[in-house]
């Protein structure tokens, strides 16, 4: 009767530690799939716009790296939470030059086309807000050893819109947000959620 005691006893214990195996190894997968929910890239590759908003100076453009994407963000002078900033932005085969239709080289395996509702001057008093020179690459940003940056362009101010040449490593999802006074950029490191 000890044997089947000690035995049962063996049982028990050893059906409590796969249990416990489980539940770590159900912990595991969970912290995996919240891991791969934080990289969703749903946001397509179509074309993303505001069509109105008021036109503010462009006062800076600036770029970042993220776990899961690239970012680059255009702060408007003034601006506030309650304004909304026009922007359209879109892969194009190639960049042209808002105004003239020159085209402008950019680096990478595809292009986003980014416009925004902000001039890179002041309306009223013609001064430059913006030190971007067409064709050159944007001043005090440095995209080397991006995942998915490879290349920027200042094109244009033309008619109330700041137009920018993106470089990227290919045609990915990106998806285009307002926030605070800021126009903010994101495009994905892959189509995929994980990292």
């Amino acid at each position: 009767m000890r044997r089947w005691g000690t035995a049962l006893a063996a049982i028990v214990l050893a059906g409590a530690g796969l249990a416990g195996t489980a539940g770590t190894a159900g912990a595991a997968q969970t912290a995996t799939a919240g891991t791969a929910a934080a990289c969703a890239t749903g946001w397509g590759s179509g074309d993303k716009t505001a069509p109105s908003g008021n036109y503010k100076p462009l006062e800076n453009i600036r770029t970042g790296q993220h776990e899961c994407f690239d970012r680059m963000v255009f702060d408007v002078k003034g601006a506030t939470a309650a304004d909304q900033v026009r922007f359209d932005v879109r892969y194009v085969d190639a960049l042209h030059q808002d105004g003239s239709g020159d085209p402008i080289p950019v680096n990478g395996g595809a292009i986003l086309d980014i416009r925004v509702g902000a001039p890179s001057y002041d309306y009223e008093s013609g001064r430059s807000t913006y030190p971007g020179k067409a064709r050159q690459p944007l001043p005090g940003v440095n995209v080397t050893g991006y995942k998915t940056f490879r290349d920027t362009r200042y094109a244009a101010s033309f008619e109330g819109d700041t137009q920018v040449g993106l470089g990227v490593r290919a045609r990915l999802p990106f998806r285009v947000f307002q926030s605070d006074g800021k126009v903010i950029v994101d495009v994905a490191h892959s189509w995929t959620a994980a990292r």
